[in-house]
């Protein structure tokens, strides 16, 4: 923000007014970084000064009560690890312990006193330190922040377990979450990289054929399925019926956070719900193929020498395979939404995307299968083509695009 339009209070240190609206103008330097923000009253910027420590801002109505009687944010996210982190998948836990690590500045408050405001002051901080040139020139990965999506949302994560925990019934049953849709809106730092995520029929099957045998294999098998990749990988010979044509998605393959190893065999995908899947005869040529590899005490279906399936061998194969087709998609759930798109489109509606997916949620197989740019270029086309039927010259004396007159020069001819 400018002090153009500011004028300095005297006798208030490094307070302005704005001399049309009367606002002022509060700045504070806490270790070598600047912060400012703008007050309707005197009083508040003072208050300000006074107490923001760089996170959060407590009104002095508030100064009063500062020994609450709620759980600090520290001790709701250490009673959460050990009750309600048993339950969850080890990626899962790595992922909301990296997300975590921003709200670190956050934990030392009473659950009561994390306000809107402050969560205002706990945002506007890091997109201040993420849209630095000393963050932005910090190297490839770290430089790449576009939001505080993740983290907000791993914040509303933490407090609606909280209102739903035993241990904090009581003490939380008055509280609403302070996370409100401004505050997403205040943590864009950039926007998101443009990223094709349906693939399309044609780009899928030209994909398949760069695979070695066995990824296109899994491959394929992801596609039909429309499943997610630990869930393919993690495919077993008992969960499969060929003579009633009928295959359950019932496990899933848990991979290393960092080296993306295998982990674990989870006994429930994702939403913890078996999905049955029919087996097409394409389906059931892939499972005759994978049967001759088949081994004594190994159930995986896939697998490399009777070992589970790494995610990072997964990745090199598809990106290799992706690089040399020249498909203008990237990662392993392209072909989950590339499924999901195309059961829209055939089956027509959103049940036949549930169907495919096993997605509960509505909104979930929306945004899977939504429209995108190529859908776009469709309806353009077609569009285009209306217009120019239209306007074709016909024996009726249909008007065409060569004697259509402007407005603007209709109006430039008349006034003349």
């Amino acid at each position: 923000m400018s002090k153009k339009g500011y004028t300095k209070v005297k006798g208030v240190e490094r307070i302005y007014k704005h001399s049309n609206s009367g606002n002022y103008l509060a700045i504070k330097k806490i270790n070598g970084k600047q912060y400012q923000t703008t007050f309707t009253t005197m009083f508040e910027a003072k208050q300000w000064r006074k107490t923001f420590d760089g996170i959060s801002y407590v009104p002095t109505s508030e100064e009063a009560d500062q020994n609450s009687s709620y759980s600090k944010l520290q001790e709701v996210w250490e009673v959460m690890q050990k009750h309600h982190f048993p339950t969850l998948a080890t990626s899962t836990k790595d992922i909301w312990r990296r997300r975590y690590d921003l709200l670190v500045d956050l934990e030392h408050l009473p659950m009561d006193k994390i306000t809107p405001s402050k969560l205002t002051s706990w945002v506007n901080k890091h997109v201040e330190y993420f849209k630095s040139n000393d963050y932005q020139g910090s190297g490839r990965g770290r430089a790449g922040r576009c939001n505080l999506n993740s983290e907000l949302n791993m914040f509303v994560t933490i407090f609606n377990w909280y209102k739903q925990s035993e241990q904090f019934e009581k003490e939380a049953v008055l509280l609403t979450c302070p996370v409100k849709t401004k505050h997403r809106k205040l943590g864009f730092i950039k926007p998101v990289p443009d990223k094709r995520k349906q693939i399309d029929l044609q780009s899928a099957f030209l994909f398949f054929d760069y695979l070695p045998p066995l990824y296109r294999d899994l491959a394929m098998m992801q596609f039909y399925c429309a499943g997610r990749i630990g869930e393919i990988c993690g495919i077993q010979w008992n969960n499969i019926d060929i003579k009633n044509r009928r295959m359950l998605i019932k496990h899933s393959s848990i991979f290393h956070s960092s080296n993306k190893t295998f982990l674990e065999l989870k006994p429930f995908p994702k939403n913890k719900e078996t999905r049955p899947v029919f087996i097409t005869d394409e389906i059931l040529e892939i499972l005759k193929k994978r049967e001759a590899f088949r081994e004594l005490g190994n159930d995986f279906v896939f697998h490399v020498e009777g070992n589970p399936i790494n995610y990072c061998n997964v990745q090199l194969n598809y990106r290799d395979a992706q690089r040399k087709s020249g498909v203008p998609y990237t990662g392993t759930h392209i072909l989950r939404h590339g499924m999901a798109k195309l059961a829209r489109q055939v089956g027509g509606g959103l049940d036949a995307v549930m169907a495919m997916t096993g997605h509960k949620d509505i909104k979930l197989a929306d945004h899977y299968s939504k429209c995108t740019e190529d859908d776009q270029r469709m309806f353009s086309e077609k569009i285009m083509d209306h217009i120019r039927n239209v306007f074709k010259e016909s024996d009726r004396g249909h008007a065409t695009f060569s004697n259509v007159v402007s407005l603007k020069e209709f109006k430039n001819s008349v006034n003349s």
